[in-house]
């Protein structure tokens, strides 16, 4: 590569093991994108990244409520439908 011998490699294999990892493990990264995207989307059709009335729902039926219900439950709960991947696809920049 032409480098300078000081200058060793900073990306050798061991600091990509998560490109080792079952589809399962890649699955669920992107299950999460999915939710995370779905959930920001309720703050933007209130039109407030801040609303304090989402906020309060996200807090009570998702982050408070730990492992007491089914967690797609907690999610209907909060959001009031599943989860879809629209959001997750505009924010990759697809519309």
């Amino acid at each position: 590569m032409g480098m300078p011998r000081e200058i060793i490699m900073r990306h050798r294999s061991p600091h990509f093991a998560h490109i080792f990892g079952s589809p399962a493990d890649y699955y669920s990264y992107r299950w999460s994108a999915v939710l995370d995207t779905n959930a920001f989307a309720a703050f933007e059709e209130e039109g407030d990244a801040f609303d304090p009335e989402v906020a309060a729902a996200l807090y009570r039926h998702v982050y408070s409520a730990g492992s007491t219900a089914d967690p797609m439950e907690l999610y209907r709960a909060f959001r009031g439908r599943e989860p879809e991947t629209s959001a997750l696809m505009r924010s990759l920049g697809f519309a």
